[in-house]
Parts: C-alpha cells; sequence; structure tokens
C-alpha cells in the first residue's frame, strides 16, 4: 500500500524495465467470498505501476510484469479491495493464488460516515488544502489536476481536531507535467491539526499519457528523468546496486540527545545500513545502525518552493531522512520495490513531494 507520513515541518503501459529484460507470469483467480462463483471484470494490477488486467469469465487472469516485487491490488466496486505481495524472475513466478472478495457492509459503513460529519461543500472549503498534501507544491503540482472532484467527501471531527477524506470511486490524476493519468482507489487521508501530521494510503495505477508530437513526448521524457534522480526510487536502486555515491548519494546517522538532532558522517555508507545483497533467494535488506538517517542528494539543489518554505534547509543539495518506526529490517526487490513501506517515515525533502512526483515501478531513465 502507497502510504505517507510527515509532519508540517518536515517536509497505459510502459515498456521500461530496471535493468532486465525478462518477466515473470503472475496468474490467479478472483471468486465472491460467499457465493464462491468467479468474479468477471475485477481489476488487478500491481500497485504503482502502469501493468494492470481484468479477470475473465472463468474469474482468472494473467499478469506479464518484470522482473521485482510488486504489491498485487485485486478490487471489483461494491467489494473490498485486496492486496497481495508478490515477486519473481523469468525462471521462478509466484504459484496461482485465489482471490476471494467480500462484499462491502454498506449499512455499517454508512453509519459510520453520518457519525464522523460530511462537511457541506467540502471541496470549496478543503479542497486547496487537499490538493497541497496530496498532490503536492512542487512544479510537477502545477500541471496536475484531479478530473472528478466530485467523488472526494471531506469530513471534520472537532472533538479529535482532525479531517478525513475518502473517495466513493477511483480518484482520476491528471499529471501533464510528466504525462501519465493517474487511477489512485483512495483507502484513506487522515490530517491531524494539532500535530500537523497527514497520513494518506491507496493503490496508485499508472497509464502513460499518447501524444502525436515528439516535442511533448520529448519534454515529458525529460522532465520524467528530473523527477527520478534523486527520488526515493532513484535511492533504493541505487543503494540496490552498491552505488550511491557514484548517483550522487551520501549517508549520515542521525542521533538525538536533549531534543537536538545529530548528523554523523560516515565512510562505509553499506556497513551502517547493514546492507546486505540479494541472492537467488531473499531480496537484498538492510537496516541502519541509528534508526533514523539523513540522505544528501548532492547533484541538484532544493526546489526554490521548498526553499522559500524551509528557511533552514541546506541550499546546495536536498536532505531528506528516514525513521525506521518498527525497528525492522526493510527489504527491496530488484525492481526497487521496497518493504514493509508502513514501517518507515519520509522527512524533510521527500515528504514535500508528494504524488505529482510519484513515479511507477516499471519506469525507467534512458
Amino acid at each position: 500500500m502507497h502510504k505517507l507520513l510527515f509532519a508540517s515541518f518536515c517536509v497505459l503501459f510502459s515498456i521500461n524495465v530496471f535493468c532486465q529484460t525478462t518477466y515473470f507470469h503472475a496468474t490467479g483467480k478472483v471468486i465472491n467470498a460467499e457465493t464462491k462463483l468467479p468474479m468477471q471484470g475485477a481489476s488487478v494490477f500491481a500497485e504503482n505501476t502502469t501493468l494492470g488486467t481484468v479477470t475473465d469469465q472463468d474469474g482468472k487472469f494473467v499478469l506479464a510484469l518484470p522482473n521485482g516485487g510488486y504489491n498485487l491490488i485485486i478490487s471489483y466496486a461494491g467489494f473490498n479491495t485486496k492486496n497481495e505481495r508478490i515477486s519473481g524472475n523469468g525462471s521462478q513466478a509466484p504459484a496461482e493464488i485465489i482471490f476471494d472478495l467480500s462484499p462491502k457492509d454498506k449499512l455499517m459503513s454508512d453509519v459510520a460516515i453520518v457519525s464522523n460529519g460530511e462537511v457541506k461543500n467540502g471541496w470549496e472549503k478543503y479542497g486547496k488544502f487537499f490538493l497541497e498534501e496530496f498532490i503536492g507544491k512542487t512544479k510537477n503540482s502545477e500541471q496536475c489536476a484531479i478530473k472528478n472532484p466530485e467523488v472526494i467527501k471531506f469530513y471534520f471531527s472537532k472533538r479529535k481536531n482532525r479531517l478525513k477524506v475518502l473517495a466513493n470511486e477511483s480518484i482520476i490524476i491528471e499529471n501533464n507535467a510528466i504525462g501519465y493519468t493517474i487511477k489512485y482507489d483512495m483507502d484513506s487521508f487522515i490530517h491531524e491539526y494539532n500535530s500537523g501530521a497527514t497520513v494518506y494510503s491507496g493503490y496508485p495505477l499508472f497509464e502513460e499519457k499518447k501524444d502525436t508530437t515528439a516535442a511533448q513526448l520529448q519534454i515529458w521524457k525529460n522532465a520524467r528523468e528530473e523527477t527520478y534522480y534523486g527520488s526515493t526510487l532513484h535511492f533504493m536502486r541505487s543503494l540496490l546496486k552498491k552505488q550511491l555515491q557514484a548517483d550522487g548519494f551520501e549517508i549520515q546517522l542521525l542521533t538525538e540527545s536533549n531534543g537536538k538532532e545529530t548528523a554523523i558522517t560516515v565512510k562505509d555508507y553499506y556497513g551502517a545500513l547493514n546492507f546486505v545483497p540479494s541472492d537467488s533467494s531473499n531480496p537484498a535488506s538492510f537496516y541502519p545502525n541509528q534508526w533514523k538517517f539523513g540522505i544528501l542528494y548532492k547533484d541538484e539543489v532544493p526546489s526554490e518552493k521548498y526553499l522559500a518554505e524551509n528557511n533552514d534547509a541546506p541550499k546546495t543539495f536536498q536532505f531528506s531522512s528516514i525513521t525506521f518506526q518498527n525497528k525492522e529490517k526493510l527489504f527491496i526487490e530488484n525492481n526497487g520495490f521496497y518493504y514493509d513501506q508502513n514501517d518507515i517515515t519520509f522527512n524533510e525533502y521527500w515528504a514535500w513531494t508528494k504524488m505529482a512526483d510519484a513515479l511507477p515501478y516499471d519506469y525507467v531513465p534512458e
């Protein structure tokens, strides 16, 4: 599940693959949990990619995926969404998976929503705030638009001083900056006004926008590359290949004492992160010696918009940090997919870049 946590003070189908030309096939069947009958037309896609399909009349699907790891999403209108983490390569694919989808409890969900109090004219009151927290405030966000804002509902709790946002259909995001249409199945969006923290989660499916002009295609290509370099996806792939320094990254361990944070410079990045490369049966893994560490990306300076909002941020490089909340290892598949994503929190620059700067896992710069 795509999930971000940050605080106010921190913060169709591509043929590109990541260093690979081989695919594996994810196969399965989707059935109704109550009737046990096959479900035709269920949506099956690899989260945060351009890769998806639908089930046939027997409820079956076959989805070709470039080697690596994915979160496979199964959804059908009126039924609870399911997801399954899978991985494979050309010579080894996961076993066929049976997904049984259960109908949503409409009565209970209606009662829960009513009790939270939907805000009348919610988009007029909270729409701009929602766009900034969900789409972002980067250069790319200026060319993003939500095509169906009417599906988005806002609920405010005075007692908890909390804003909750739900969508009764997929949110359609047009990103004209980097040339994608994103179908985002939002699970939840919550902003806590007391702490300034926002959490949102959901399942994005990307589709490449089409254009007949070579000039526009080149603009999108250049913008995607600019977005990719220095991103979390770029970092995970660089760590995987053990070329952090060559790719412009530097690692610092972060400690806190008496409310003051101290950065510790390290020479051996991979030792400081306890990095273990992948082998034939296991993905790569890492966990830092300190459960919070900083990432400096030195090949680009921060956005002027970011610096205007964060006066104390470094001016000559992009600084981000990762906090391991549950003190567990993070695993990386060979396409840059990492898990468990709910166990970590991004801060500073990476927390500031949101859906407008998201790229699918099957993207690779040329």
